[in-house]
């Protein structure tokens, strides 16, 4: 923690300083795109993981979008996983193409914390970056959420959680 040599400042100054150095820590925090893989016949691991973040993402004022292909989120669902049901938009039946071009769009914006769309694709290189970028100047998180089913572990990759991080790579 910075702290000054000056004491005998204002309290007004000393408020003024402290929301600038909130606000300039909070445009610092970049933004982050990661996939989650995960079985289709065990979502719940998925839900475990991913609950508690964005539990704690709700209690930013900004929104979260899903962007769903033809899930609905239930409204029963929604308050009981303990998210804000006045945060949460859905969109859904959209195509591939149209949910990959609307994450962009949406984590450009800056309106939301998360949003999280369904892709049964991997993403290219291009697209991966297109998102980073995206989430970066919107200061968001975007989740790519890719199903497999059961049969086809043994020829695609495992079940896991990608992490895109500039601290790693």
């Amino acid at each position: 923690m910075y702290t000054s040599g000056y004491a005998n400042r204002s309290s007004a100054l000393s408020s003024t300083s402290g929301r600038i150095a909130r606000v300039s820590s909070e445009n610092s925090t970049a933004g982050l795109i990661s996939e989650v893989v995960y079985r289709e016949d065990q979502p719940m691991m998925t839900q475990l993981l991913l609950l508690p973040l964005l539990q704690q993402l709700g209690q930013q004022s900004r929104w979260q979008l899903w962007l769903t292909s033809q899930q609905k989120l239930s409204r029963e669902w929604v308050q009981s996983a303990g998210l804000p049901l006045t945060k949460v938009m859905q969109i859904n039946q959209l195509s591939p193409c149209h949910t990959l071009e609307s994450m962009i769009r949406a984590l450009r914006t800056g309106n939301y914390s998360v949003v999280i769309g369904w892709l049964s694709d991997e993403l290219t290189e291009e697209e991966h970056t297109q998102l980073v970028k995206a989430a970066d100047e919107g200061n968001a998180m975007g989740f790519i959420m890719r199903p497999v089913r059961a049969h086809s572990l043994a020829t695609r990759q495992h079940s896991g959680l990608k992490i895109h991080s500039n601290l790693y790579h």
